[in-house]
């Protein structure tokens, strides 16, 4: 198995420690300039990066009130329609409540059942005849009237 020699590349780039004694020969000034080169770039990195965070708060900080203020921007457009829509729906709703009922009456009258105001001309008429019976009679007040015993519907 072979060994290598401590005068390799690979070897003279490892940074000196302090069990290992720095580097000297041809490539030593040079190894030493390369790991300090890249301590300083590990600490500009450190410094600009602190740097490019805050920036990068501060800019995230913008974006969200600028967000915050297009959405109650928005809301408000949002709202606004919603009210001026809805009287125009309910006006419309009205007017499907109506023809609902007059084809429900149309319906029921098809099938020879009185309207609403049928049934209360009725209902006067019935009461006026109570009166004019109970004052022939002498009663003091009429006799509640027995209900009569429905047919029962013919299907077929």
């Amino acid at each position: 198995m072979a060994t290598r020699s401590r005068n390799t590349p690979e070897a003279s780039t490892a940074a000196p420690t302090a069990s290992q004694p720095p580097a000297t020969g041809p490539g030593a000034e040079q190894s030493q300039n390369i790991w300090l080169a890249g301590l300083g770039a590990m600490a500009r990195a450190q410094a600009e990066g602190s740097k490019a965070f805050d920036a990068l708060v501060k800019q995230g900080l913008d974006w969200q009130s600028q967000a915050r203020e297009q959405i109650a921007e928005v809301t408000q457009r949002a709202e606004a329609l919603a009210a001026s829509a809805a009287p125009a729906a309910a006006g419309r709703w009205n007017a499907l409540e109506g023809i609902f009922e007059q084809r429900v009456a149309r319906a029921l009258a098809s099938l020879g059942m009185p309207d609403t105001d049928a049934v209360a001309r009725l209902e006067a008429r019935v009461a006026a005849l109570e009166q004019a019976l109970a004052a022939k009679t002498g009663a003091d007040e009429p006799a509640p009237a027995k209900a009569r015993p429905r047919a029962a519907a013919k299907r077929g």
